[in-house]
């Protein structure tokens, strides 16, 4: 990626009509250069309606990324919901590749109460499959990645994301800084706490670690096990500015995707805080 994206997290709420192709163009109009499709609850363009997605994305300049399924526990103690999960990212995969989709993210497991080594190893093996099943069906150049976890039982804080993208080549982190906030209680919120987490990136994965992010950001609730729900960002704790500092001195490039209710309007103030 040649320089820093700003979007939002599904189709604007200014969109007429809210479908993904008038999304596209209505991302365009805003000034914005990101729309995160979202297959959140179900994969929700067609095998058929894929290529016209990418068209329109190419015609307008406009980047797509997209979050997978919720319905996604590759450290399940049962079986069988570890080879259906393992099947919803692989179908979603297939359709966000078809639509021209760069980078698509996942909440991967939950711990279930096991050593934290014991779940990156059933998560790591899980991967294995899926991307044998994506190398055989020539989806060779998506960028899949897992999702830094709101809630404190999830698989997902930066250390196990940068050690998953150190196993795969198409594998790096989606951080979500509102989602490490809210998994610390608060703690980190400070300029050297969010340099920090991009400092960690660089160390693990290099210089291509920061010139390859996949983000989010969000105001955020917490609560004793982490995330409870999004807000706004002015409606939240949270320092965005001190963020936002540290992503320009640290002149990283890629894509934010804003998670808040409010998603234009908040993409836009980070991207204009960003600018300035």
């Amino acid at each position: 990626m040649h320089k820093l994206l700003f979007g939002t997290s599904g189709i604007p709420l200014t969109t007429n009509p809210r479908n993904t192709l008038e999304g596209i163009k209505q991302v365009k109009k805003l000034g914005l250069d990101n729309m995160e499709i979202e297959f959140v609850r179900n994969i929700n363009i067609s095998k058929e309606k894929a290529p016209e997605v990418k068209k329109v994305k190419t015609e307008h300049g406009v980047n797509l990324t997209c979050h997978g399924q919720y319905w996604v526990n590759l450290n399940s103690q049962d079986k069988a919901t570890v080879e259906a999960s393992k099947e919803r990212i692989i179908d979603a995969c297939a359709i966000a590749d078809a639509a021209g989709v760069w980078s698509i993210c996942y909440h991967m497991a939950y711990y279930m109460k096991l050593e934290k080594e014991a779940v990156f190893l059933n998560v790591k093996t899980a991967l294995k499959d899926v991307f044998k099943e994506l190398q055989d069906k020539g989806i060779n150049k998506l960028w899949l990645r897992p999702e830094t976890g709101g809630k404190i039982n999830q698989f997902g804080d930066v250390d196990e994301l940068v050690k998953l993208s150190q196993e795969f080549e198409q594998v790096q982190p989606c951080i979500d800084f509102a989602h490490h906030f809210a998994r610390t209680q608060g703690k980190c919120n400070t300029y050297q706490d969010w340099s920090k987490i991009l400092e960690t990136i660089e160390k693990g994965l290099g210089r291509e670690g920061l010139d390859n992010m996949h983000c989010h950001m969000e105001g955020i609730v917490y609560g004793a096990s982490g995330e409870k729900n999004h807000v706004n960002l002015k409606e939240c704790a949270i320092n965005y500015q001190a963020l936002v500092k540290a992503w320009k001195d640290f002149k990283i490039k890629g894509v934010i995707t804003c998670e808040s209710p409010n998603i234009e309007k908040d993409a836009l103030l980070l991207k204009n805080v960003y600018w300035k």
